[in-house]
């Protein structure tokens, strides 16, 4: 028999890592249950340091494991199944390399791998919190178990392909083929693979009852960075199928789509509550079940793209490794349950919510309004499920269920968003209000007078009403609170600049580096603005369907589209048809747009490539829809869609404001130099 020494090394590695990985499992969970840390019994310690080892090793040899797969699929090794099943020769190197995720065994590895990195760093800072880190090593490496089973015995990568070996592979899936897939899935993988360590802290720190809250301290970071990780990976989804899926729209309520929504939206609440706990002590059992229902939601989510338990364009294939995971969301809710109830008189709040009126009753709301929008798309992405359960029959709801019941929160979340750094903590006067209150009161009623004047009236909208309202609200709102945080950022430059003497500019880089969590927290804040003014925009789309010969015209919204000419090109992976149009705005010539539709050889399939003119003021989007057989003509469809290009920016601003958040602040030691009300600059002066 001929023998495959790439293939036979990566799953001997794989192998290698499920026994490292249960050694340090058994070893650790051993270690723990000995006073070794507390007490220095040498050796319980020794048992302990060989299980953090063990675990480090599990990084080194799931890498041999990563490597092995890509070599296969770099060298054209089609004797591997999943090589032959994802790749092909003509295939664009860089597709090759996305094509270890395209399948369910290679996604797996990458789970499997990325859960072995963040391990990795966990156990080389273990010096941070010797004995909490123990724990969440030993937790971490149990979920380790589990995906290395998945992939030693129910979705091996490297099982080889039976009979002759084939001259070439089954191509890539067409949707695939494009540059952010290379790195959409893998950011995607960060966020959910990473919410894995704050929840093993959190578990950890509540079996070893652990005092104080500097388990929370120590997370902060990993729970910051794995969000950022997990919203860059939703939103280049969301930009991958504006450009590929040629439906004109970014976000349809994909059950998938759904399914990295979910762990998003009960992340963010989790990044704000902890602020209550951190400052005042308060809602410790919210905090705890908030990060175990996160990961919880980062495996259902897993599973959702691999059972066959909802239809989606990005699910993979449907399989009985359903039952692996429902196993596993068992066995982990279980534990929780159990460490909760055994240890719940550990999380007694160290103190009450005095006020309505206050910092923290906002965080109390925020929290409300994200579990209630989570739970409104969990139950919309399993509604199918269940009607089928109960009455024989697949029901699905679609976009407009969405939208009906998320679009109120997503406002009001909005109206939270101005409201909480106005608040003071515990209890905020009526002086205070009404002086926090009065700019963005103006800067609202100015706008929603000015978007009337202009024409923004919903009661003209027939059957757009809902959709006019919605914007109406959101931009109105969106003023609101870039006044309320401009006003708070401008005030703590006037406190720094009495303080020290320093311009504007200077003042706002002290403050800033003051405190990088909270002013980075309100940039995070003023990019959630922006995105919804993006969104908002969404009410006054147009498009228009059209046959388009040579030298024939479209006209739509203030564009003329004329297409000059449509023809075809050949490359070894794949044929192409497409239409060359210019696009004028009055009599100004804007762009030429080469709209796509391409027959990919290798999988027999077709695929839309989307001609997109982006501005600030709206996106030209043309999708070539193929020729009509009865006059051969190219079949056109043109999208204007207004703001699109804010949701973009709006992303990059909450990147920029995440990175910020992390820095670390500057004199953490720094004193008043003159009182100034917490209601008016709350925490300037605390950093």
């Amino acid at each position: 028999m001929p023998t495959h020494p790439m293939p036979e090394f990566g799953s001997f590695s794989l192998l290698l890592a499920l026994t490292l990985s249960v050694y340090t499992l058994a070893a650790g969970a051993l270690a723990l249950r000995r006073p070794s840390l507390a007490t220095g019994d040498q050796t319980s310690s020794r048992l302990g340091e060989t299980a953090r080892r063990a675990g480090i090793s599990t990084f080194v040899v799931m890498t041999c494991a990563a490597f092995a797969l890509a070599w296969a699929a770099f060298t054209n090794d089609f004797s591997v199944s999943y090589i032959l099943a994802h790749t092909n020769r003509d295939l664009h190197p860089a597709y090759k390399f996305s094509a270890l995720w395209s399948g369910q065994e290679g996604s797996l590895l990458l789970w499997a791998w990325l859960l072995s990195a963040y391990g990795f760093v966990l156990r080389i800072r273990h010096r941070v919190d010797v004995r909490l880190s123990a724990y969440a090593s030993t937790i971490l490496s149990g979920v380790q178990v589990f995906f290395l089973l998945l992939l030693n015995f129910a979705a091996p990568p490297f099982a080889i392909q039976p009979g002759p070996l084939a001259q070439d592979g089954h191509g890539l899936n067409p949707l695939l083929q494009y540059p952010e897939m290379v790195i959409h899935p893998p950011m995607l993988y960060l966020g959910y693979v990473g919410f894995s360590v704050p929840f093993a802290f959190a578990l950890g720190a509540l079996m070893m009852r652990y005092p104080g809250e500097k388990w929370i301290h120590i997370t902060r970071r990993w729970t910051m960075v794995t969000w950022l990780f997990l919203t860059c990976g939703i939103f280049l989804g969301a930009h991958w199928a504006y450009s590929v899926l040629g439906w004109g729209g970014y976000w349809g309520w994909d059950p998938v789509e759904n399914a990295s929504l979910m762990p998003w939206l009960t992340g963010t609440a989790f990044l704000h509550s902890v602020m209550m706990q951190e400052k005042r002590g308060m809602m410790k059992n919210w905090n705890v079940w908030l990060i175990f229902s996160t990961f919880l939601l980062t495996i259902l989510g897993t599973l959702l793209t691999r059972s066959g338990l909802v239809s989606s364009v990005h699910a993979f294939a449907q399989s009985s490794i359903g039952e692996w995971f429902y196993g596993f969301i068992l066995i982990v809710l279980a534990v929780c349950l159990f460490t909760f109830f055994k240890n719940r008189d550990h999380l007694v709040s160290e103190n009450r919510l005095e006020s309505l009126v206050s910092r923290e009753s906002s965080f109390l709301f925020n929290n409300l309004i994200l579990l209630v929008a989570c739970f409104t798309v969990l139950w919309g992405t399993l509604f199918p499920v269940l009607s089928e359960y109960v009455k024989g029959e697949k029901a699905t709801v679609g976009a407009p269920f969405y939208n009906r019941v998320n679009i109120p929160i997503g406002l009001f979340l909005l109206f939270l968003t101005g409201l909480g750094p106005l608040l003071a903590w515990r209890s905020t006067s009526i002086r205070a209000i009404r002086r926090n209150f009065v700019l963005p009161g103006i800067a609202m009623a100015v706008t929603l007078v000015g978007l009337m004047i202009a024409g923004i009236r919903p009661w003209n909208d027939g059957d757009d009403m809902h959709a006019t309202i919605f914007s109406l609200m959101a931009f109105t709102l969106s003023a609101g609170v870039v006044t309320a945080i401009s006003s708070e950022f401008l005030r703590g430059m006037a406190v720094v600049r009495t303080q020290t003497g320093k311009n504007l500019f200077a003042s706002a880089v002290t403050l800033t580096h003051r405190n990088t969590r909270r002013y980075g927290g309100y940039l995070v804040h003023f990019g959630i603005v922006v995105m919804f003014i993006g969104i908002a925009g969404g009410a006054f789309n147009q498009s228009k369907e059209q046959e388009m010969g040579f030298g024939d015209t479209m006209l739509i919204g203030p564009y003329r589209i004329v297409c000059q000419s449509f023809t075809q090109d050949s490359n070894p992976n794949y044929d192409t048809e497409f239409a060359i149009l210019d696009a004028y705005k009055g009599k100004s010539h804007i762009t030429r747009l080469n709209p796509e539709k391409r027959f990919y050889n290798a999988s027999q399939t077709y695929a839309t490539m989307v001609a997109n003119h982006s501005t600030l003021e709206n996106d030209l989007y043309v999708i070539y829809e193929g020729k009509n057989p009865d006059t051969d003509k190219p079949i056109i469809k043109v999208f204007i869609n207004p703001l699109i290009a804010w949701i973009w920016i709006g992303v990059a601003i909450v990147v920029a404001g995440t990175f910020l958040a992390l820095v670390p602040a500057l004199k953490p030691g720094a004193t008043r130099t003159r009182q100034v009300p917490e209601s008016q600059t709350p925490e300037v002066l605390h950093a």
